[in-house]
């Protein structure tokens, strides 16, 4: 765990995270085809005609979003998860943490993509910061599994700990069945599952709650 410091409400990690995907927004509508063929999320094997695959992907695809909603969506819940956990933890090992989440979603999403691309499946690229953002949600739900969220939409109080199951349930549901199209739902479940991961890995090397 880190030393004590005073909390602050934008921490620099956190906040340097939602003012690069504003400014990668914004460019998006300067140059969308030419930011889309390189930094996007593209399957491999999907044949001459698809945009290439590069490995730096696996990251960049998390500072792009389609639409304004998505980014809204994914900005605000970094900013409410993430502000307590990097005050928590100190910003180097939040980053190491927000990134892996980003990297282990882009992976599983890539094997995902890439197996129906070669199967004669529909050929899409990944963008947005889910995979991370539900990684840092997984986190504050291990760290803080009693602490009540407000669901916007329904407007439902729910525990951290029951919020996080239903989702990840929701998500592998809708990913096996096809349902609720245009979501990176095996992204979601890569991220936090990579989460999860490696909290248990620093939990048994550190002891829980003493990274």
């Amino acid at each position: 765990m880190s030393a004590y410091q005073q909390p602050q409400a934008f921490p620099p990690v956190v906040t340097s995270l939602i003012g690069a995907c504003a400014v990668m927004y914004l460019v998006q509508d300067m140059a969308w085809e030419q930011i889309m063929l390189l930094f996007a999320l593209w399957p491999m094997g999907g044949g001459a005609n698809v945009p290439a695959f590069y490995p730096w992907q696996l990251v960049t695809y998390a500072f792009l979003h389609g639409d304004f909603f998505h980014i809204l969506i994914n900005m605000f819940a970094l900013w409410m998860f993430g502000v307590q956990i990097e005050n928590l933890w100190g910003s180097r090992r939040f980053a190491i943490y927000y990134f892996f989440c980003v990297a282990g979603a882009g992976l599983v999403q890539l094997v995902v993509v890439s197996a129906g691309a070669a199967g004669g499946g529909a050929i899409y690229p990944t963008v947005g910061a889910s995979g991370g953002v539900l990684g840092i949600l997984m986190a504050f739900a291990r760290l803080f599994p009693n602490q009540t969220i407000m669901l916007l939409i329904p407007p439902v109080p729910m525990k951290a700990k029951y919020f996080v199951i239903i989702f990840g349930a929701l998500s592998l549901f809708a990913g096996m069945t096809g349902t609720m199209g245009g979501i990176a739902h095996f992204a979601h479940l890569g991220g936090m599952a990579f989460g999860f991961g490696l909290l248990v890995y620093w939990e048994k090397k550190h002891g829980r709650g003493r990274f």
